[in-house]
């Protein structure tokens, strides 16, 4: 040890999500620079950043020590108290890294209040291997001196002394300029003589270099949802929780040498090796007396009897090839387990499938994991596993979404709870979201900022930096404004930075031995009961220190097929499995070839129907190959395959001795495997050492590809081939490396394609119903979904048919009408306000009557059971035109609150017994028949804007029918008529208003977005400033207008640029106009800090009031375990700019909003006088 080292062991990465800025590779970069031989972890809480502080550190050169800065109960860390002291714990050996994943674990698991927290109780049992310092002003010691509890603090030290000795307990001091600081340090060196303990000096260390000070306070000003102007905001109140050098920590504390020289003496104390590439695989269950791949191969060989009804050389030497490889790398298990839980999947008939280059192999083709042929397909096995990448593969799989969670189920139930869990995932700050946090951090206001985040590129991995080379707009605020570089610069800082974690979509780890043994588990991210927990480490991770990761995915339209299936059993009693369709069916392929792509998995985009129009697919193998271009980049491809599919042009290969590996594709590069095929056939490569070339390849590393170009160069003229044609295949395949598909992949989605499409086909009442159950969870909304499905049945002929009391299931059903023909009748779940508990107890009452049909409203009100369905939803389903057959809406919604009162008093009274007494004497018990009044039906329009609020739709007419001789002799254009053919046209349309999204420019002028709708779909049109002047009068909800306008193309979907606006007149004269407006909750938090939250309100009321207009506004808080909602005086302009100030604000899924319309009374008419 030089006489002047130092070790930093109290240091915060991004991980420490709350204040922690620095990154790892920084960190490291500056170590090294210092001269530093040993740098320390100590995440708040938390180990996130453990395993990559640790390899870092090793590419460094530099020692890693691995530790954490705990929060210690005051009291006991199973009460739900919230005051917890800092404490630093560093792992000093093998068994201290292990009781780290335990504290750290059970911190979460068992301790969770606010943060994750242990306890002097669980230290004692769990210490062994740890060194302990007394951490920061947070710590137990520190922080009873700063607040003049002298005793407290010499009470913790000595509790501490007596778990972890006085070798394994040091009193650390620091020294930030904070207030209290210096008068805190003396009292620590005082009491280390006094208990003759060890002092450690240390920095607490959450940023890089000074300068971050500034960018770290705004850090915490995001994580807190707090600004820099907040005098109460959280703040360090020091600019010096830096990374020091050694000469820096010397100058602190020179007068202390031995708390400076205790740093290295304690890095040196801690030595953990981590352990990376042995597996940790559980047994799925081996026979005795045989190994796991004698097992493998015994299940395989008696698969592959049943897949093939003749087994060709071919075959038996593929799986026997596959079989050798899969021993050498040493996954058998890993193949047997992933076959056990598809087995549950098939016994279950749960829908499943694999997505990637798994589909690739026969051994899993054999073993029933996949459906896909490999040979059949030309599936190449060594982009999923060779010998040159001896990496665990990947057999992803696909499940049912609504019956995902019944494998993860039976997974943890097999190899035990305490061996399974979730995987994390940490949401970072990217370019646009970064610059909203720390504009609204520093204060800016809302507008402002959004100018600047709205000229952001909305692309994948967009960097600030990229978007400054790619915007104009942005470069050009940076370069002549000088806050909006301020802003631009700092957010540059916190770009990519860690902001939260979260739970992998589909992650999920398995291991041999419980998995605290290999890494610490936290409390998944919505703890509900029964929830797998969740690792601390990412899925790289995890596989990097040999546990199995496996991605259960959930698939709609999976699920989708699933419904299908059973209802075709249901209606037709046929069984058909999705797996085993005849694959070249007329009906399926007419109908792909027509464009009619709707509900139709991979295949429902705008501009995908064009390109199915165009190709005219007659097999699978083309769906996949449309599946494998249609993205960035190939897309450009598909006019060549097309036209040289159909003849229109010749195919050209890059070589005449490529023509075999490319006449599949018609001479277009597809897939990733036709990369390794021509690496192989050209230059000579194995298939192994050309899936190394195409990864280097897709990563653009330049000396890894100089180097490939030379090998492959090299290997092709050893074969005969000239270097110039070599050069030119190497330039042709370098790109499609980067972008080519995974082959399997593209043929296992080809596949569900055709499955969705035959289904919809063949069976379409079935397909579609199913299509409908599903709308709820689908991206768009489950209201939007509807619409567009419904409008999809008309143009099938399948009429929809409105919801009816006591013909609707709980969802979409089919349903067989009067003149034989099919429809789908509207479930009552979809219906708004209409919950599936309360749907399903009116559909159980309902069975229990003797004709299954409610004869009358009272018999319906008398039978359901109150405390399941309330007033809202009967009023919903009244609205909706559920009870159309048992009366009038105007008639039932007048009588519905006496009619629920009255049958609530006879079942109450049924339950108390009082009916009996009618009963001993031989009578029924009296019943008051509930009269229904005679009052005017409620007006057609007023009917249908019910409609449209409760279904999403105009179901039973449209607003626009009596004018569809006007439409259809006008010469106007219906949004079904539109289409990519007509695109740069101007057109005139004639449509409803349905809704408005106001934008406000960088020149702070108005445009708009609205959607229009007519009888056949919707469409956006795009009013940009001076359009949206002249025709903002107009753009009210629901209105009818008359629109001339461009059909332009934009980002894959149609739009209307308008160009003028007029208003019709639809409405009946006799009836009074609606007054409609949004109704808008926000759910309001409350915290146990009162002025947080008289802050929070404060800001809130401050954005709201920017915003004056005529819509409702109401605030929900929870009080004592119920919900108050309370209605507010204040009037708002609901609009983008208000939705996306209450997200940043509140979160995201804090407002509700819903349309009111409130029906005034009609003037009285007024004679004309003489």
């Amino acid at each position: 040890m030089s006489s002047r080292d130092f070790a930093h062991l109290h240091l915060h990465t991004e991980y420490s999500l709350l204040d922690g800025m620095g990154r790892i590779d920084e960190y490291m970069k500056l170590a090294s620079d210092y001269g530093m031989k040993h740098v320390g972890i100590s995440d708040h809480g938390v180990m996130y950043g453990a395993i990559d502080w640790y390899r870092a550190a090793k590419a460094h050169d530099l020692h890693p020590i691995i530790g954490v800065e705990a929060y210690l109960a005051q009291g006991s860390m199973h009460k739900r108290e919230r005051g917890s002291y800092h404490l630093l714990l560093l792992a000093e050996n093998q068994t201290g890294y292990q009781n780290l994943l335990k504290l750290s674990s059970k911190a979460s698991l068992e301790g969770f209040y606010y943060r994750p927290r242990i306890d002097l109780e669980l230290l004692g049992e769990l210490n062994e291997g740890i060194i302990a310092t007394s951490a920061c002003l947070g710590g137990p010691v520190a922080n009873n001196f700063l607040e003049g509890n002298d005793p407290e603090a010499v009470r913790q030290a000595e509790a501490l002394r007596d778990i972890f000795g006085p070798d394994r307990f040091f009193l650390e001091i620091q020294e930030h300029g904070i207030p209290g600081q210096t008068e805190t340090n003396k009292k620590l060196v005082q009491l280390a003589k006094s208990l003759e303990l060890p002092l450690v000096a240390s920095n607490d260390v959450h940023y890089v270099h000074q300068e971050d000070a500034g960018p770290q306070e705004l850090l915490v000003c995001i994580q807190t949802n707090t600004s820099i102007n907040d005098p109460k905001r959280m703040k360090m109140d020091s600019d010096q929780l830096y990374f020091k050098s050694a000469s820096e920590m010397w100058s602190l504390f020179e007068e202390l040498p031995e708390a400076l020289e205790n740093t290295v003496r304690i890095a040196e104390r801690c030595n953990v090796e981590m352990e990376f590439g042995r597996l940790h695989l559980p047994d799925p269950g081996i026979p005795d007396g045989v190994s796991p791949h004698e097992h493998l191969m015994n299940e395989c060989w008696k698969g592959l009897q049943q897949r093939y009804p003749e087994i060709t050389e071919e075959v038996r030497q593929r799986l026997t090839y596959e079989l050798d490889v899969i021993e050498q790398t040493g996954f058998s298990s890993y193949m047997l387990i992933v076959r056990d839980f598809s087995d549950f999947a098939r016994e279950r008939k749960i829908p499943f499938g694999v997505r990637g280059s798994a589909a690739a192999s026969i051994v899993l083709y054999s073993l029933g994991i996949t459906d896909i042929e490999p040979l059949a397909n030309r599936l190449v096995f060594e982009r999923f596993l060779n010998l040159e990448r001896r990496e665990m593969p990947d057999i992803d799989m696909d499940f049912a979404d609504n019956r995902r969670g019944e494998v993860i189920d039976y997974v943890a139930k097999k190899y035990g709870h305490d061996h399974v869990a979730q995987i994390i995932t940490f949401g970072t700050m990217g370019a646009k979201a970064v610059v909203r946090d720390v504009g609204r951090a520093m204060g800016w206001a809302y507008g402002d900022v959004d100018r600047i985040a709205r000229t952001i590129p909305s692309q994948l991995n967009m960097s600030l930096d990229r978007a400054l080379q790619e915007s104009s707009d942005l470069r050009q605020q940076y370069e002549s404004d000088q806050d909006a570089r301020e802003l631009i610069d700092t957010a540059k800082r916190l770009e990519g930075i860690s902001r939260h974690a979260g739970t992998h979509a589909a992650g999920v780890v398995i291991s041999n031995s419980p998995l605290i043994e290999h890494l610490p588990l936290q409390r998944a991210a919505r703890d509900q009961d029964g929830a797998l927990p969740t690792t601390q480490f990412t899925m790289e991770t995890v596989a990097d220190i040999g546990l199995l990761k496996m991605d259960f995915l959930g698939l709609a339209n999976l699920t989708i097929l699933g419904e299908a299936v059973e209802v075709i059993r249901e209606r037709h009693g046929v069984e058909i499995d999705p797996k085993h369709l005849p694959e070249d069916d007329k009906p399926t392929f007419d109908m792909l070839s027509n464009g009619e792509t709707f509900g139709v998995f991979q295949l429902e985009s705008a501009g995908m129907r064009r390109y199915i129009r165009e190709l005219r697919p007659e097999t699978i193998a083309e769906l996949a190959a449309m599946v494998a271009l249609y993205r960035p980049g190939p897309m450009q491809h598909i006019p060549t395959y097309c036209r040289a599919k159909h003849g229109e042009e010749p195919i050209r290969y890059p070589h005449e001795d490529l023509a075999e590996v490319l006449d599949e594709t018609y001479g277009v590069i597809v897939y990733q495997d036709q990369v390794l095929l021509i690496a192989q056939k050209f230059a000579g490569y194995t298939l192994g050492e050309a899936d190394i070339m195409r990864k280097a390849m897709g990563k653009k590393i330049a000396e890894k590809m100089a180097a490939e170009r030379q090998t492959f160069i090299s290997g092709a003229v050893e074969k005969g081939y000239t270097a110039e044609d070599a050069e030119n295949i190497f330039r042709l395949i370098e790109p499609f490396a980067g972008y080519a598909f995974n082959k399997a992949h593209a043929v296992c989605y080809g596949t569900i394609s055709y499955q969705t499409a035959y289904l919809k086909a063949n069976y379409p009442a079935e397909y579609m119903s199913a299509v409908l159950r599903m709308a709820p969870s689908h991206p768009s909304g489950a209201a939007q979904r509807v619409a567009a499905a419904v409008a999809e049945c008309s143009k099938l002929g399948l009429p929809v048919l409105q919801p009816d009391i006591n013909k609707s299931g709980v969802t979409f059903n089919v349903e067989e009408l009067d003149d034989g023909a099919t429809g789908i009748r509207f479930g009552l779940s979809i219906i708004k306000n209409c919950g599936t508990a309360a749907v399903q107890a009116i559909v159980d009452a309902r069975e229990t009557l003797p004709s299954k049909e409610f004869s009358s409203f009272q018999e319906f009100c008398d039978t359901v059971d109150w405390s399941l369905v309330n007033k809202r939803t009967v009023e919903s389903l009244i609205k909706s035109g559920a009870f159309d057959n048992l009366g009038e809406r105007a008639a039932l919604l007048s009588v519905l609150e006496q009619a629920i009162h009255a049958a609530q008093s006879r079942q109450k009274a049924a339950q108390r017994g009082q009916t009996d007494l009618f009963a001993s004497l031989g009578d029924a018990a009296p019943t008051l028949e509930l009269t229904i009044p005679d009052v005017p039906p409620v007006p057609e329009s007023t009917m249908l804007q019910w409609e449209k609020e409760h279904l999403g739709l105009y179901l039973s007419s449209h607003p626009l029918r009596g004018y569809a001789d006007r439409i259809r002799d006008g010469g106007f254009v219906q949004v079904a008529e539109l289409s990519e053919d007509i695109e740069g046209q101007h057109i005139d349309i004639i449509g409803l208003v349905s809704s408005v999204r106001k934008i406000t420019t960088k020149s702070n002028k108005t445009m708009a977005i609205i959607e229009l709708e007519d009888m056949t779909g919707s469409i956006e049109v795009v009013f940009f400033p001076n359009s949206y002047e002249e025709a903002q009068e107009h753009l009210e909800i629901d209105n009818p207008i008359r629109v001339n306008a461009k059909l332009e193309k934009r980002n894959d979907s149609l739009q209307l640029v308008s160009q003028s606006v007029s208003a019709l007149d639809l409405s009946e004269p006799e009836e009074p106009e609606p007054i409609r407006f949004n109704e808008v909750l926000v759910n309001l938090p409350v915290s146990h800090d009162v002025d947080a939250d008289v802050d929070l309100m404060r800001r809130l009321r401050n954005v709201l009031q920017e915003f004056p207009g005529e819509d409702r506004l109401m605030l929900k808080l929870p009080n004592n375990g119920h919900d108050v909602v309370l209605r507010s005086s204040l009037r708002i302009d609901w609009c983008r700019d208000v939705e996306l100030a209450l997200a940043e604000l509140l979160g995201e899924n804090s407002v509700r909003v819903e349309e009111r319309v409130e029906h005034q009374q009609a003037p009285p008419r007024m004679a004309l006088s003489a």
